[in-house]
């Protein structure tokens, strides 16, 4: 009984919901056929008497139509006929016709069915013109009951519900009992073919389940992976689970690296060559990736030294004290440089996004180099493909243009683009006039990734109020000629264990170092910030909630400092040497005003610093202030967390960088807000060191979790998930054609 129940309820609950689905088309078609039969009866009776109508009308006799009208609504059809004048006036009618019914409008040129209403029962009226020399002399209007199509319908829906009724019962009858016959096979071949023993020599499956045997053992195999791998994503992503997930899930699959900053700098200093690492969140991010999965980088050759290094196919294997990758240089010319890096890129677009008041700026030949140049670095990716489909890792704001570019000459290649820096919203980015070319480019991406669920939401409404596209909010795509590109999250992080922590000194010693480095004594409370020297890191904005401290809090005077690294960038630019200019200023404002002969209280030092020093730094600090205007997700703040192993220090953080959305620990601010900052500088200064702890702890747990090898492998398993979709399509296409010829 409870197998046939099984089948049985299905299918009747099936056959009812058929017939309900059923009832409307039915409905539908009858009421349009019985309609249209109306209709035709209409033109029928208008044929038959037009020209008597006529003829009373201009002999003037109302007798003989009350007689010709009364003769037509004698039809069952026909609830009354009336005369409407060449302006929409009822002049005659039959006694049957209802007064709360106007002449409904007429057309001179040929006849208008409408629907009309009395007392909610419905009505088709039926107007034809009546002609004279030419002239509309009014309107005949046949008003036709339709009531009795729904009396039909519902005869009509009983019997229909019976008979589908009648032979669903058949239908389960018959499904039943080839059920039970098939299931116990099936259950008897299933359990001998899904045992754990090991198959007996020449035992075979049966052949009518073979294929789902086959299958159900491979989702069992992959269960058990994907189970694993879940277990691993929260607690063990490192190089190696990187590079394992990534042999395991795209096997063979060639990899490539496009931005504009390269990992490795080469310049001339004093006659000799020396290599430097750039202050760049991108590459402290990618880096461990590419030494984890090897590759080839293509990036902008910038250094002075950068050409001896490479050679003929302008290559240099990196790092240099364990290889692992190839970094590919692409060369520009000044001019280029100039327009498509210093003029679109970061005149224009990189204002554009951050919203930090300075306005961008667009000219017509920085546009024109910003093509050129990525169609330079677009064919340095095709150039470099040693496969039809390679994983392409697009770079930020630089390269909008470059995924279209490329998916033009591998259409088959996996293009994931990553954006760095927020994506504004949509009324925002109209301003700027490439708008849909922008946006037009990053779609030819496979994925766009972007640090929070904000800046993809952004993206979506831009693409949905710019562009002739789809968009699917629910899954998150939007689609250009029917090909999507998936938008998602993905919050960048830095490497766990970082290597600038491999080799440091205790946190003690390095107190002591920078304390001596600086002639600061040992009880002076130390906060560090570390940025470039860009108008969004909101430099100036920390020293005045430092004169705020100093202000709300005398105390703190001669006992504190601030001790901000920027590293100088994009000099060449108005905006930053402005700004520079501009720091410098109010840096030696602050320290006038509540500095003395041996202690000021804000010192600046505008040199690029390592790595390795960076954590220096941060081990000695008792504070570190991330504060930028707006931000993507500034790596420098969880470099801090990472760089406390002791567990102490306090990161007092931006509302407005996406690791707010991560670091909840952290004393959160406004930065335009300098008292609040001041204050939360007091608090900082203040907060016991078991607090420390206990939020530190809670910091570095969320770093380790989410580091820089979860958010690849996140990116990355999308990408297999895709490029294993698309292939298993490329086979049901191809498998089609193959039965088609």
């Amino acid at each position: 009984m409870k197998t046939a129940a099984r089948f049985a309820i299905p299918l009747l609950v099936i056959v009812a919901v058929t017939a309900w689905a059923m009832t409307p088309v039915v409905d539908h078609l009858m009421t349009g056929w019985f309609r249209s039969d109306v209709e035709m009866r209409s033109r029928l009776i208008f044929q038959s008497v037009q020209e008597t109508v006529l003829t009373h009308m201009a002999e003037g006799r109302t007798r003989g139509l009350d007689s010709l009208f009364r003769r037509i609504a004698m039809d069952q059809r026909v609830l009354a006929v009336g005369l409407c004048g060449p302006r929409g006036r009822l002049v005659h009618a039959s006694r049957a016709w209802p007064a709360r019914v106007a002449c409904p409008r007429g057309d001179p040129a040929g006849v208008v069915f409408t629907t009309a209403f009395d007392r909610g029962d419905p009505l088709l009226a039926a107007t034809f013109p009546l002609v004279v020399k030419g002239r509309p002399a009014g309107y005949l209007v046949i008003l036709n009951d339709l009531r009795f199509i729904a009396q039909r319908s519902a005869r009509f829906d009983l019997y229909l519900g019976i008979g589908l009724a009648l032979l669903g019962l058949a239908f389960a009858a018959v499904t039943i009992l080839v059920a039970r016959v098939t299931l116990r096979q099936w259950v008897r071949s299933m359990k001998d073919s899904l045992v754990t023993r090991t198959p007996l020599p020449g035992e075979q499956v049966a052949p009518e389940i073979a294929p789902l045997v086959r299958d159900l053992r491979k989702m069992m195999r992959d269960v058990n992976f994907l189970r694993g791998a879940a277990d691993s994503i929260r607690i063990d992503w490192t190089a190696e689970t990187l590079r394992r997930a990534v042999a395991d899930e795209l096997p063979g699959a060639e990899i490539m690296v496009l931005s504009n900053r390269e990992p490795y700098i080469h310049n001339y200093q004093d006659g000799e060559v020396v290599m430097q690492r750039p202050a760049s969140g991108l590459v402290t991010a990618l880096e461990p990736i590419m030494r984890a999965c090897g590759g080839v980088w293509i990036a902008h050759g910038s250094g002075s030294a950068d050409h001896e290094l490479v050679d003929a196919a302008d290559h240099l294997k990196v790092p240099p004290d364990r290889p692992a990758y190839t970094l590919r240089r692409v060369w520009l010319s000044d001019e280029e440089q100039d327009g498509y890096y210093y003029g679109y890129a970061n005149e224009g677009l990189w204002p554009l996004c951050h919203i930090a008041y300075v306005r961008p700026i667009f000219r017509a030949t920085d546009w024109e180099f910003y093509v050129e140049v990525n169609r330079k670095f677009a064919d340095a990716v095709v150039a470099e493909a040693r496969t039809g489909d390679p994983l392409v890792l697009v770079q930020d704001y630089h390269f909008a243009l470059a995924p279209r570019m490329i998916r033009e000459h591998l259409p088959q290649a996996t293009i994931i683009t990553f954006w760095h820096i927020p994506w504004p919203n949509s009324e925002i980015f109209g301003i700027c006039p490439h708008r849909e070319e922008i946006l037009a480019g990053l779609l030819g991406s496979s994925i766009i990734g972007f640090h929070t669920r904000f800046h993809c939401n952004n993206f979506l409404d831009t693409a949905d109020r710019y562009l002739e596209c789809q968009v699917d909010r629910e899954h998150s795509t939007v689609s250009i000629g029917g090909t999507p590109a998936l938008v998602r999250p993905y919050p960048i992080s830095i490497e766990w264990p970082p290597s600038a922590l491999v080799g440091q000194l205790p946190v003690e010693e390095c107190r002591k170092t920078v304390r001596d480095r600086y002639h600061l004594p040992d009880t002076m409370r130390l906060a560090v910030g570390v940025e470039r020297f860009d108008y969004t890191k909101g430099i100036p904005d920390r020293f005045h909630a430092v004169a705020a401290l100093l202000e709300s809090h005398p105390e703190w005077i001669g006992r504190f400092v601030l001790l901000q690294v920027a590293a100088p960038t994009r000099s060449r630019l108005p905006a930053y040497t402005a700004l520079q200019t501009e720091t410098a200023e109010l840096a030696e404002q602050v320290n006038r005003r509540f500095g003395t002969e041996d202690w000021k209280p804000v010192i600046l030092v505008p040199h690029h610093h390592e790595p390795h020093q960076v954590f220096e730094l941060f081990r000695a600090a008792d504070v570190a202030v991330v504060t930028s205007l707006h931000d993507g997700m500034n790596l420098v703040a969880k470099e801090f967390v990472a760089a406390r192993d002791d567990e102490q220090g306090v990161l007092i953080l931006s509302t407005f960088v996406g690791a707010s959305r991560e670091l909840l620990e952290a004393l959160i601010v406004n930065p335009y807000d300098a008292r609040a900052m001041g204050e939360a500088l007091h608090t900082a200064l203040m907060m016991p060191a078991d607090l420390q702890r206990d939020r530190m702890m809670l910091m570095r747990e969320s770093v380790r979790e989410n580091n820089i090898y979860y958010w690849a492998g996140r990116m990355l398993f999308d990408a297999a998930r895709m490029r294993k979709r698309s292939r298993i399509e490329e086979r049901i296409v191809h498998a089609g054609m193959s039965k088609i010829k």
